[in-house]
């Protein structure tokens, strides 16, 4: 088997997605290079490298010779370049809706997986940027190089406008001139390295065709001017879309670079990218918190807003879990690190962010290869607008040059292009920072045209915490051992339904049984060797209507059940193979908002229903307070089977925990994950909702139906102000100057309207 190394660079000076299509293609060509991944947002790149293909100073070099910076990244060459994933054991009960195995996020740097396959951008065909240096962020305007370029093509020509009124005009045309051909040099050298590299369609070798071309027809004063608006078009432009990256450089910048190390009793202050799992922190008031953690000792506010959105401080105690990021807003606390700095909340929640990269929304694609035959069209179009008139209707050779020239100028699809990314990519940072994460513009268009949603019940549409309400003792049993055996099949469960258990065990004082080979049987319930006073026998804890088929429970139990049910509890039957023990009956009460959001979304015209496996009655009492249909005792495969039968009449979503719910998750157009940054929630589903929030569910709606009417107002934009200047050039209404405004400037402006959505609040109803 042949060896391959996984390595990692930063790479800097990318400002657009056709930097990473440019990047990507180059690095492709290279032999024995493959899966190769440029992350815009995060800078870097990611290729695996097979033994006897390329160095990494090969791809250096390609990639230095693109015009961009590169150094080595943290991900040094590891054997076999695959990703290992852990398999969780999952436990479910009938009305548990809680089951299966979930991928693992363990493991993995920041940003090594991100996008770059794609062929977006407004570059392909291209749009070649002079690339802004790393150092330049953070700076005014005029310190960038972008910036730089803009007030020295200013100065030549306000030198040649005041030359001209001292002189003549005869003079000031040479004074034009030479501004002109220094202002344009820079462009043409980044137009020829374009062509080089296989690229004769950039609005570089438009400009400097169309600049040159004045020159020839006397036009200096004009070209001057063209050269100039274009600096000033493109430092705008590096200006806008850097705003759009900004949100996701400041989330970075949430976790502090130190932590205070706690050893033997003393503090030290250590760098937090060296904390390991384990480790003890000190957090004070006001600081922020450096790692994903449980709290050891202390009680106090934690402000998790810059995390999940959640804009009210949560009171914490000792076992709480706290995220990397967030602010301790009144006492000290002691936390134990449970993730290293690589794979703590904001890590993850960046990385899905670069990975959304990858999935691109249909509406983009499509305009991806529209531009691909725009812009040679245009060309043609523009040479025959310069030789049509002058041959066949006696035109004159200058006036239709210059209009030919213009048409050149118009003809870039850069605005129209970076349209639909350009939402996108302020649509995935809005949502972000409020706790709203969609993988891609692929999701991002799907969420907007659903028209059912699914729900699973526990954890999802209730808190998630139930509690036990009543024990129901089988005849020749009684409560101390109804609860050992309880306790012994379920030690070890995560599921809520089991820690009600568990607690309630505890909380009477009971010492569950000793038991082993614990196992869940999906959708039914689970089962145990549990030891006892005549030794070791099975016992389960599953629903009455598996228990009442397995003779686990007799018809008055089973009765029994039924009323309990019908109260809106969750019953579980308690028996060993030959003997009922009796029932436990607990209660999840509804989340607070979930009424308000089943209002909301039956406002957007969408119809909600309820998928549990857990009994109809208790699925109706939930259903019936919410005003929502609902399907109960359903294994994960008849939600697979509903979820698939929905699909077919139009666009569904799944909301679920991402466990047992993955299937469902996977069929429906969206899957959307409920948990507050756990690993499930960020791997299984196209979205995840960070805080434990339903109403959330039609703000994620909202941002993406207001994601997609943007976008439709850019392509507006650009196509519109395409089509008014490209008739106003052949008609010579409009000329040279304009026509680079309509261009760079129409650019902009997508940007800009793109950019309202990091201020857009998909909380807020209308």
């Amino acid at each position: 088997m042949q060896e391959t190394n996984r390595r990692e660079w930063q790479v800097g000076g990318m400002d657009c997605a056709s930097c990473t299509v440019k990047v990507t293609k180059a690095v492709q060509k290279l032999p024995g290079v493959s899966d190769v991944k440029v992350a815009l947002i995060s800078e870097r790149l990611t290729a695996t490298l097979s033994e006897g293909g390329a160095r990494p100073e090969d791809i250096e070099a390609v990639v230095r010779r693109l015009g961009f910076e590169i150094s080595p990244g943290k991900g040094a060459g590891k054997p076999g370049g695959a990703r290992a994933a852990n398999d969780h054991a999952g436990h479910d009960h009938a009305g548990h809706d809680h089951a299966g195995p979930a991928a693992d996020m363990r493991g993995r740097t920041p940003g090594v997986a991100a996008s770059g396959g794609s062929d977006s951008g407004h570059g392909a065909p291209g749009h070649v940027h002079s690339h802004d240096n790393p150092a330049d962020r953070g700076k005014a305007w005029y310190l960038t190089g972008k910036g730089r370029l803009v007030i020295f093509t200013g100065i030549l020509l306000a030198l040649a406008w005041v030359f001209e009124l001292l002189t003549s005009a005869e003079y000031g045309y040479w004074a034009f001139l030479a501004a002109c051909v220094i202002g344009v040099a820079p462009v043409t050298k980044r137009a020829y390295e374009a062509l080089r590299m296989g690229q004769p369609f950039t609005i570089e070798s438009l400009m400097t065709i169309a600049a040159i071309g004045a020159l020839f027809i006397g036009a200096a004063e004009e070209a001057a001017l063209v050269v100039f608006l274009f600096a000033v078009g493109e430092m705008l432009e590096g200006v806008a879309a850097n705003k759009a990256r900004d949100g996701i450089r400041a989330l970075a910048n949430l976790v502090p670079k130190t932590a205070l190390l706690e050893t033997g009793g003393t503090t030290r202050e250590v760098p937090v990218a060296e904390l390991a799992i384990g480790q003890t922190v000190l957090v004070r008031p006001g600081d922020r918190i450096p790692a994903d953690g449980s709290i050891l000792s202390g009680t106090s506010g934690i402000d998790e807003s810059p995390v999940t959105g959640e804009s009210v401080p949560i009171t914490k105690s000792e076992g709480d879990p706290v995220f990397a990021g967030s602010i301790n807003t009144e006492a000290v606390l002691r936390v134990a690190v449970s993730r290293e700095a690589s794979d703590n909340t904001i890590a993850r929640i960046i990385r899905l962010v670069e990975e959304a990269e990858e999935a691109r929304a249909p509406t983009e694609r499509f305009i991806d290869r529209f531009s691909r035959f725009y812009m040679p069209a245009i060309v043609v179009l523009s040479i025959l607008v310069i030789l049509i008139p002058p041959l066949f209707a006696g035109g004159d050779w200058d006036t239709w040059i210059y209009r030919g020239l213009a048409l050149l100028l118009i003809g870039c699809p850069c605005a129209l292009v970076i349209s639909v990314p350009a939402s996108i990519a302020s649509s995935l940072s809005s949502g972000a920072k409020k706790g709203l994460l969609l993988k891609g513009g692929a999701v991002i268009e799907a969420a907007a045209t659903v028209s059912r949603i699914a729900f699973d019940k526990t954890g999802t549409l209730t808190r998630g915490k139930p509690v036990v309400t009543d024990l129901v003792v089988a005849p020749g049993a009684d409560e101390a051992q109804l609860l050992a055996v309880a306790g012994a099949v379920e030690t070890g469960s995560s599921h809520p339904l089991a820690r009600a258990v568990l607690d309630r065990v505890q909380a009477a004082g009971i010492t569950p049984l000793p038991a082993r080979e614990a196992r869940a049987i999906v959708g039914k319930g689970v089962e145990a060797l549990v030891a006892g006073p005549d030794g070791e026998a099975k016992a389960w804890v599953s629903s009455p209507h598996h228990a009442l088929s397995a003779g686990g429970i007799d018809a008055g139990l089973n009765d029994h059940a039924g009323r309990l049910e019908a109260e809106g509890k969750t019953v579980v039957a308690v028996y060993y193979e030959t003997r009922p023990l009796g029932l436990i009956a607990m209660r999840d009460e509804p989340r607070e908002d979930a009424a308000d959001a089943m209002r909301q979304v039956r406002a957007m015209g969408i119809t909600p229903i309820i998928l549990t496996g857990d009994n109809p009655r208790t699925a109706a009492a939930i259903a019936g307070g919410l005003g929502m249909e609902f399907r109960a005792q359903m294994m994960p495969e008849d939600k697979l089977s509903v979820i698939r039968e929905m699909g077919a009449d139009g666009g569904v979503m799944m909301i679920g925990d991402g466990i047992n719910d993955a299937p469902a998750l996977k069929q429906a157009g969206v899957g959307v994950a409920m948990g507050s940054g756990t690993d499930v929630a960020l791997e299984t589903a196209d979205a995840a909702i960070l805080r434990d929030r339903v109403t959330d569910i039609p703000a994620l709606i909202r941002l993406s139906r207001t994601t997609m009417a943007n976008i439709r107002q850019n392509i507006t934009l650009a196509l519109g102000l395409k089509a008014v200047f490209l008739v106003t050039s052949v008609l010579g209404i409009t000329g040279l100057w304009i026509a680079i405004l309509a261009d760079t400037g129409a650019t902009v402006l997508v940007t800009l309207n793109a950019l309202r959505l990091l201020a857009y609040d998909p909380g807020k109803e209308g």
